[in-house]
């Protein structure tokens, strides 16, 4: 191939790249414009619903931060636009060429002829496209157009209706209003506030309609927006001013509405407000802030500890819980902690229950019920498990019960203790074994139904070995050390032989028996008796002789008459196994184990706890003896000056005790008044009944002080009584208690000989 001819195809593979890249960003804008036209169609209508109500903004300002997400999630994609999915829909779009775009972004060193021949000709069919306009993907614009044509109605006809007005249309308040400057001079009605309204809103979780006080001084709920509205005569240099608590706002005047003026807050905590506005300000009035309570979760049903018994009583607890909160119930949760295994084998497992169901309506108090099944929540004789309810309001606070305790009981636990304090010098080996017979007893009973008659006999007939193996590991403890067979006699069992009547005994096969063999050599006697006959005699009662139940062990009367009764159980438990009497079989198990655990009870060793017992005391040298030298502890004392407290407060009344009526006062003196103040301020916000009027006055003495007038005569008696009210209560003197005369004295001088 001659040189000019391969760089005129370099240079035509060059150009298809661009016309490649241009594709993907002609679509990739196209998809944009299709994502954002209904976007700001969506905005647009967002911010005409704020302007119509404004009590909404809060819900609408988080639309439009959850759309402002989901427009960010359909654009990122197209930020980084691959040009693999661009080829695959030019070859869908252009049949001619040939399904081989893809060899255009290929270099031409990668491929073979046949594939370079073809990347030339899919690259003039490229120009070609170009050449002829229709080189473009299409985007669909019917769905975007016409959302976006929705949301443009929806927004003119907001546009055009009137802002909505508040259901509680806000009323004049009387706000009173004292001059804090000199007299103005006469002239014209100087500017002043003629009229002053308030408009509640309560957080959407309070689910409280928007109210408007009747006075100036009001409650409303933490998170509440006050809107302060006020109307002045006329125009001033400066706007009316809000001293909320430490803040000042300026109020910002009304659209439309000529000499109107307005501000909000969001209010978190109590305070006290006032207005101020052309040399003249306002009362201090009080907003009592009321912060929203943590649920109330109280549980009526179980108590604190629950134990279920293991037999007779139904594995099921039933709850009932009641729950109130200030303005409404979201979420309710039951939490219950699975405690399963002894000692450092303990598992838990948390399991939690969705009670929202009954919360329907979020109400205010209501009622929950549930119920505790303890097979399915996986426990067993012996496990535990803790629970507690958890509930939250709609403004997210949470609170629980306490943790509430369920056991079931364990059968391994004595249900008595009668002879708890008997002692014996061998305790018998402790096996669980029969629990778990009765285990595999019940779970085949449950699967009966469902296997053949051949199975069941089988598995019911291993259990019955395992019920012998069981009896013959007891019996070592009566002296039973063989299985009674052939040549053996069997152990006496009252229970045995009223059931070999109708059912044969059964018999045990050489390689299930469990025996031990000793060697007891026969006593040799008359002649061939041994030199130490009369020792053994003696020996004899405190000899271990495995062949007599009455001295094959050292148990007590009452632990052997036990295990015998338990041997006896294991005996009827075995012969109704082996002949497949399951059901039959239950009662003897179930009491073989209980019996058993009597006996483990009974065989325990109780030892008194052994502690410091101290030497009695030398009566003869120490009692009665009035000696108290080293018995007092030793102790520290130090004289410290009480600090001063509420210094302002004190001086404040220093101030009305020594200034009289007709004294002028010095503006200097307004600074120790208002330190004063703020302390009166604070008690108000507590109790704005008891301390506003007396604030109120108190403001006024600052107002005089400043303008260097005589105090005003008639504030100074609500202030002193408030401050007054306000210090701290003395603690008592004590009284030193008077001396007894001379003759008490001789009186306990002769009692004391």
């Amino acid at each position: 191939m001659s040189q000019p001819v391969a760089l005129a195809q370099t240079r035509d593979l060059a150009q298809a790249r661009q016309l490649l890249r241009a594709v993907k960003h002609h679509y990739a804008g196209r998809r944009a414009a299709a994502v954002l036209l209904p976007a700001t169609a969506g905005a647009l209508l967002l911010a005409l619903l704020g302007r119509q109500w404004p009590a909404a903004q809060g819900w609408l300002i988080t639309s439009a931060g959850l759309g402002l997400l989901v427009i960010g999630a359909l654009l990122w994609p197209l930020r980084k636009l691959r040009p693999a999915p661009i080829v695959a829909r030019l070859d869908r779009q252009f049949p001619a060429l040939e399904d081989s775009t893809g060899l255009v972004l290929r270099n031409a060193e990668e491929l073979n002829v046949l594939e370079q021949l073809q990347q030339q000709r899919v690259a003039r069919r490229l120009h070609e496209l170009q050449a002829a306009k229709a080189l473009s993907l299409p985007v669909s614009f019917r769905q975007a157009g016409l959302v976006t044509g929705l949301l443009l109605v929806g927004s003119a006809v907001l546009w055009w209706l009137p802002p909505v007005q508040s259901p509680h249309k806000p009323a004049g308040i009387a706000v009173h209003f004292s001059d804090v400057g000199k007299p103005a001079a006469p002239g014209p009605m100087p500017a002043r506030i003629a009229e002053t309204q308030l408009l509640v809103t309560p957080p959407a979780y309070t689910r409280q309609s928007a109210f408007a006080p009747t006075q100036a001084s009001f409650q409303c709920a933490e998170g509440a927006r006050v809107r302060w509205l006020v109307r002045v005569t006329r125009t001033a240099r400066a706007a009316p001013e809000l001293e909320l608590g430490r803040q000042r706002r300026r109020l910002q005047p009304v659209a439309g509405k000529p000499g109107w003026f307005f501000t909000e807050q969001i209010l978190k905590a109590s305070t006290l407000y006032r207005l101020r506005f052309a040399g003249t300000v306002s009362d201090d009035y009080a907003i009592d802030v009321r912060a929203d309570q943590a649920p109330v979760v109280r549980i009526q049903t179980p108590k604190a500890y629950t134990l279920v018994a293991a037999i007779g009583q139904q594995p099921e607890v039933p709850i009932r819980a009641t729950m109130r909160d200030d303005y409404g119930l979201s979420r309710a949760e039951l939490v219950i902690t699975v405690a399963q295994g002894q000692g450092e084998a303990v598992k838990f497992r948390e399991v939690r229950r969705d009670l929202s169901a009954g919360l329907g309506g979020q109400p205010v108090q209501t009622s929950l019920r549930n119920q505790l099944n303890l097979p399915k929540l996986g426990l067993t004789y012996g496990d535990e498990l803790y629970f507690y309810i958890m509930a939250r309001d709609n403004a997210g606070h949470t609170s629980r019960t306490d943790a509430y305790l369920v056991q079931w009981q364990d059968t391994a636990v004595a249900d008595s203790p009668s002879d708890m304090g008997m002692g014996v010098k061998v305790a018998p080996a402790y096996f669980r074994s029969q629990r778990q017979i009765i285990i595999d007893t019940e779970k085949l009973l449950a699967e009966k139904p469902r296997l053949d008659a051949a199975t069941v006999t089988s598995r019911a007939n291993a259990l019955g070995l395992d019920q012998q193996t069981l009896r013959l590991r007891y019996g070592k403890f009566m002296g039973e050390e063989a299985e009674p067979g052939m040549g053996a006699e069997a152990p006496h069992s009252p229970i045995a032989e009223d059931e070999d009547a109708d059912h044969p005994a059964p018999t045990a096969e050489a390689g299930e028996e469990h025996e031990e063999h000793h060697d007891h050599a026969a006593r040799p006697t008359g002649a061939n008796a041994s030199p130490t006959a009369e020792t053994d005699a003696l020996m004899e009662p405190y000899i271990h002789r495995h062949d007599d139940a009455e001295t094959a062990d050292f148990l007590e009367p009452a632990v052997k008459a036990k295990l015998r009764a338990v041997l006896d159980q294991m005996w009827a438990a075995e012969l109704r196994l082996r002949t497949g009497q399951l059901a039959a079989a239950r009662p003897f198990e179930y009491r073989a184990l209980r019996l058993l655990k009597q006996v483990q009870q009974q065989t325990r060793a109780f030892v008194k706890k052994a502690g410091f017992v101290p030497p009695p005391l030398p009566e003869a040298t120490l009692r009665l003896t009035g000696e108290l030298a080293g018995a007092t502890a030793p102790h520290r004392q130090q004289m410290l000056p009480a600090p001063a407290t509420q210094p302002a407060v004190r001086a404040a009344l220093r101030w009305l005790s020594t200034t009289s009526t007709a004294y002028r006062a010095n503006p200097a003196d307004a600074r120790l008044l208002e330190q004063a103040g703020s302390v009166l301020a604070g008690a108000a916000l507590q109790r704005p009944g008891l301390y506003l009027p007396a604030l109120r006055a108190l403001r006024q003495l600052v107002s005089d002080v400043r303008a260097g007038r005589a105090p005003c005569a008639e504030c100074r008696p609500p202030v002193e009584h408030a401050l007054t009210d306000l210090l701290a209560t003395p603690p008592p003197t004590p009284v030193s208690e008077p001396a007894p005369d001379r003759l008490a004295r001789r009186y306990f001088q002769e009692l004391s000989r």
